[in-house]
């Protein structure tokens, strides 16, 4: 990832890199912006100032030591509730449209870029083609979008990869050997990389599930966690399938059975150390590809750079002209499907909705190494043709959609109406009133077994749970008052409380009528409770 200068210089520029994530990330917070776009445009800016250090990005760090955890955890993230509902309009995105991108490229790019045929076309087209997991998943959060278009943007960005990465296998088969494979071919490989990923990620999170349920110790688990995703990443690629479909396959499996495995105090550190791995290689990422900005123009000499500005600008447009001439049709297309064959309740979503959809197809790093990671030499010899123009116009695209894009969306969905969407409040509360009442018939089985020592206990408990239901229904309840309490007997009951509110809400998760996100929230806040009676 850096240039050669002995360790102690490659320790000197990762701490200066960390130093630059927490300045700029905490500048983003202080500007209420998504920190992604302040880090590329820091970046982009630290690249013009004399004596900061040259430092490349080298593709394989980026495929074989970064995304594997960032994907992890956008999985680990990601409702499995809303990914399965969505799974129509997330394959429309995922497989449709990449597939679009990539032949309307390839057949604009002759007419645009001097030099280019249309089998180079087809490189750039799937070099770009994806969106990026970590960009889209950083700023959709933050900006206020409608949580199915969040669902739906997660989802399509965790498993357009797979697509992206057979298509510029292809492509630069067809440039470096002049071969030129079928369509059986391409959808032979598509099909054995996507299922073979999927079954490898998924037989990875059963065996690792197992293991979790034997062990009950924080650091040995999360260092398992640490462990998972580089084990389903580079052994679904050792035999040749998608390491991402594999990652993102195991992620979404352990997530949904964490609620058996996990303990109260593990879940905590754990979150604690994931949130923090996350944010580090989330800033480095984006700081990394402003700062290529360097290698980027270094290798290009035949074109001035007026003329490198244009075909950017004219580049992005077209990028982002082929995703919205392709949301109206394919939304249609999948609400068809999910109703008529799915028979899923689900309205046809307004043109503003599909709009916002359309603008949020953001690049990050995953297209960057992508184009950094083409050959450098044909099968002859001779040089990759337009290898640096590519590697420009893929520069190009990334700072158009995060920084134009990702800054005009927060007051583009304040005009079209559509900031401040409900997510998930009236599963959360239903939820909540569940298990309260889920807690005061279990309190009232262990007083039915009880003798009459201990009334305080049970009346002071009865009274706590009773507030919190009336503060939820907002009615009236004569009974509340503070009662002390014998500290042994209160602390048991109360464990056993905690225990059957954790069991009634994965059974709602389990029932489909809470989603993943509400049970996570609701866990961390039950884990709190357990944490601070062990203190006590």
């Amino acid at each position: 990832m850096m240039q050669s200068g002995g360790i102690h210089a490659i320790e000197l520029i990762l701490l200066l890199l960390l130093v630059f994530v927490v300045a700029f990330a905490a500048l983003a917070r202080k500007l209420k912006t998504p920190y992604p776009i302040v880090l590329v445009i820091a970046g982009l800016l630290l690249s013009f100032l004399p004596g900061i250090p040259k430092i490349s990005l080298n593709p394989d760090v980026v495929f074989l030591v970064v995304l594997p955890p960032l994907l992890y955890s956008a999985a680990w993230l990601t409702s499995w509730r809303e990914f399965k509902f969505n799974l129509v309009s997330i394959c429309m995105l995922a497989f449709g449209l990449v597939g679009f991108t990539v032949l309307g490229v390839a057949g604009a790019a002759r007419w645009v870029f001097p030099g280019f045929d249309w089998r180079l076309g087809f490189v750039l087209g799937a070099v770009i083609a994806t969106t990026d997991a970590i960009a889209a998943t950083s700023i959709a959060r933050r900006v206020g979008l409608p949580q199915r278009i969040v669902d739906i943007l997660e989802g399509e960005s965790l498993v357009n990869d797979a697509t992206g990465l057979v298509a510029l296998e292809f492509g630069v088969a067809m440039v470096v050997s002049a071969q030129t494979p079928t369509v059986g071919d391409g959808v032979l490989r598509l099909t054995y990389l996507t299922f073979a990923g999927l079954a490898f990620g998924l037989i990875v999170g059963f065996i690792v599930e197992r293991i979790h349920k034997h062990i009950d110790d924080g650091p040995i688990e999360i260092t398992l966690t640490l462990l998972v995703p580089y084990v389903a990443y580079l052994g679904a690629e050792a035999i040749h399938s998608s390491g991402v479909l594999a990652v993102v396959a195991c992620g979404l499996y352990l997530s949904h059975k964490s609620s058996q495995f996990f303990s109260a105090n593990v879940r905590i550190q754990a979150w604690a150390v994931w949130d923090s791995l996350t944010f580090i290689l989330n800033g480095l990422v984006f700081v990394l590809i402003g700062l290529q900005l360097h290698f980027v123009l270094a290798g290009i000499h035949e074109h001035s750079f007026p003329q490198l500005l244009k075909y950017g600008a004219l580049f992005s447009a077209l990028v982002i002209v082929l995703r919205m001439i392709w949301m109206l049709p394919s939304a249609y297309i999948a609400n068809l499907i999910r109703r008529r064959v799915l028979h899923q309740t689900v309205p046809m979503p307004s043109v503003r909705q599909i709009f916002v959809v359309g603008w949020t197809g953001m690049r990050g790093v995953v297209a960057l190494a992508a184009a950094i990671s083409l050959p450098e030499t044909l099968a002859d010899g001779s040089p990759f043709p337009q290898r640096n123009l590519i590697l420009f116009l893929t520069f190009s695209v990334i700072l158009v959609t995060l920084v134009l894009q990702g800054l005009t969306l927060p007051p583009l969905i304040r005009a079209l109406g559509l900031a401040g969407a409900v997510g998930h409040h009236s599963e959360e509360e239903g939820a909540r009133k569940a298990m309260i009442e889920a807690a005061l018939a279990r309190l009232a089985e262990e007083r039915m077994k009880e003798s009459d020592d201990f009334p305080a206990i049970y009346d002071d408990l009865e009274r706590r749970y009773r507030h919190r239901l009336a503060n939820l229904t907002g009615e009236d309840d004569a009974e509340i008052g503070a009662n002390p309490a014998k500290y042994a007997r209160y602390f048991a009951i109360t464990r056993e409380l905690l225990r059957a509110e954790r069991r009634t809400a994965v059974q709602l998760r389990n029932e489909n009528r809470i989603n993943d996100e509400v049970l996570r929230k609701l866990e961390h806040e039950l884990d709190l409770s357990d944490a601070r009676l062990s203190l006590m």
